[in-house]
């Protein structure tokens, strides 16, 4: 644990920049696909150490610890009906893209084209599209996923590193994801509310560790001028499969 932690100050501490497709010597443009520093694709697993009693058991009502929740977010949560949200087909409202990487899960990563990279979740069998270069929205109402732009981040000086088995996956670069345009939801299965004023940023690094394994951290950084007085950011792990064990898709519920 400690190494991991050790990693990831490192690559937080590193100074990153966002890195455009470039070609070689009057080649045509890298694809993100193509660029991408590390390999996201396959699948990978949860790995809960951190907020154990709100991700495992179902957290109890007014449980609210750690979100920096307004007035108006406690008044909503206090509010919190499983059973209504089941009545009106909201059972999904703790899968949206702010929420839906706390929940224990597998994770599956592809490139359905070489400009968006897909994540499938077994766990409410969630979707989310991650668009690189200048991908613009589709016209329609706010959406549990939102609209996600993604961008690779290099360290400075490094550029579009070639993969390297020697580097470990924590000095070549990272993925940014922003999400925007949501249907409200929830942070918490217990009913903490975020509005359709939410906004999302994400920063997907991979680290190696001494036996072998590999980590996938996430850094979720949720803003919300309705239900947050400040950024709420959590981090959530994933140790990478070698294949697709324990992949079992999983309707939404809005109880454990």
């Amino acid at each position: 644990m400690r190494d991991r932690i050790f990693a990831l100050m490192i690559v937080i501490a590193m100074p990153l920049a966002a890195q455009p497709p470039q070609g070689g010597r009057g080649g045509p443009p890298q694809s993100p696909q193509t660029m991408a520093p590390v390999d996201l694709t396959g699948y990978w697993v949860s790995v809960v150490n951190e907020d154990w009693r709100f991700r495992m058991v179902m957290p109890p009502p007014g449980d609210y610890q750690g979100v920096p929740m307004t007035p108006a977010a406690v008044k909503v949560a206090d509010a919190w009906d499983p059973a209504k949200d089941e009545a009106a087909g909201d059972q999904c409202k703790a899968y949206g893209a702010p929420a839906v990487l706390r929940v224990p899960e597998h994770l599956h990563f592809t490139w359905p084209d070489e400009r968006t990279l897909r994540l499938d979740t077994d766990a409410g069998m969630q979707i989310r599209l991650f668009h690189f270069g200048d991908w613009k929205p589709p016209a329609g109402p706010p959406t549990l996923q939102g609209d996600s732009v993604a961008v690779w981040e290099f360290p400075r000086g490094r550029g579009n590193a070639e993969a390297d088995s020697n580097v470990p996956p924590q000095g070549r670069g990272s993925l940014k994801v922003t999400t925007s345009h949501l249907k409200a939801g929830y942070l918490r299965k217990n009913g903490v509310p975020y509005s359709e004023n939410a906004a999302l940023a994400e920063y997907y690094d991979m680290l190696k560790e001494r036996n072998g394994e590999v980590m996938l951290v996430v850094t979720i950084v949720t803003t919300d001028p309705q239900y947050l007085r400040e950024p709420f950011i959590i981090t959530s792990h994933f140790k990478k499969q070698a294949n697709d064990a324990g992949w079992k898709p999983t309707p939404c519920s809005s109880r454990w």
